[in-house]
């Protein structure tokens, strides 16, 4: 009777366990598309599989392609330990202790939670391995990985998310989601130097990833979102719905189709509150390009 009572007690421990992983994977992979991985991880226009890597991004400081971040031993992220992922997310540093090129966006990636970390790392370790070298960056010969120590030492403010002390629980979720959502990376202006303009924060700009211009996020109303309403936000998130009617194209679309469209209401609905909620920026260049196009109309 006791040898029973043992292998009962054993074999429920093991299925409490392995339901306890796989709540941490599925958890995993609920970040891994609220951090937008997979549209930068995965290369649908060239065929290539999920999160093997080989999508290209073109910048002002060369043409960078993501790494594979499959379970592969060899080329992806299959033999990375917790450790690993944290110095890499948290800290910008690979397994053998080069730095990353702020493409990698460790710069947002940096407020992560320790046991989000861990859920993403369990995740991506879980995900079928490909075995598909990453490419070598085009970048210039002078953008040595070392010349990223001074720059991060300058630049890069480390540290996980802290809460917000005047906004709520459901702002501070929000801010939290846009943080590791990498938004401020795209909607944000950068110097030449590569560093973000606090003070234009989510203001958008001209010259965005792709040479795209990205939208102001801030509720100013007459460069911003300032006119758009709770419900409109949340359900752009879902659908890339616009409230005018039309829907975003090009990189958001990627971002909605690949992330936030997964994301629970509950979520997407604190991301809307907290954007919705922040300080309006006016961009400049917007309202100047918009007057332009008046005129333009006016004078046909």
């Amino acid at each position: 009777m006791r040898y029973i009572l043992l292998a009962l007690l054993l074999s429920q421990f093991c299925i409490t366990a392995q339901a306890g992983q796989q709540g941490l994977i599925e958890k995993g992979e609920y970040l891994v598309r609220a951090a937008g991985c997979v549209s930068c991880h995965t290369d649908p226009d060239n065929k290539k599989a999920y999160l093997a890597g080989g999508r290209s991004l073109d910048t002002p400081f060369g043409i960078f392609y993501s790494p594979n971040i499959t379970s592969d031993k060899k080329h992806g992220v299959g033999s990375w330990s917790d450790e690993d992922f944290e110095n890499a997310l948290r800290h910008g540093e690979s397994p053998n202790g080069s730095h990353y090129y702020p493409v990698f966006p460790y710069t947002s990636y940096t407020k992560l939670k320790t046991g989000d970390v861990k859920a993403i790392a369990a995740y991506l370790r879980s995900v079928k391995p490909v075995a598909k070298a990453s490419r070598e960056h085009d970048i210039p010969w002078y953008l040595f990985r070392w010349t990223i120590a001074i720059w991060k030492w300058l630049y890069f403010d480390e540290g996980a998310f802290t809460k917000v002390a005047n906004m709520d629980v459901i702002q501070n979720r929000g801010a939290y989601l846009v943080a590791i959502g990498h938004c401020t990376e795209c909607h944000t202006p950068r110097d030449n130097k590569g560093v973000l303009d606090e003070a234009r924060y989510l203001a958008g700009t001209k010259n965005g990833p792709e040479g795209e211009s990205v939208p102001n996020i801030t509720p100013d109303r007459d460069t911003g979102i300032g006119k758009w309403s709770n419900s409109d936000m949340v359900y752009f998130l879902e659908t890339g719905a616009l409230p005018d009617g039309d829907y975003t194209g090009s990189l958001m679309a990627e971002v909605v189709d690949d992330g936030t469209r997964y994301l629970t209401k509950a979520d997407r609905e604190a991301i809307a509150k907290y954007l919705l909620t922040l300080a309006p920026v006016e961009n400049q260049s917007f309202k100047k390009q918009k007057k332009q196009k008046k005129k333009s109309v006016d004078e046909w």
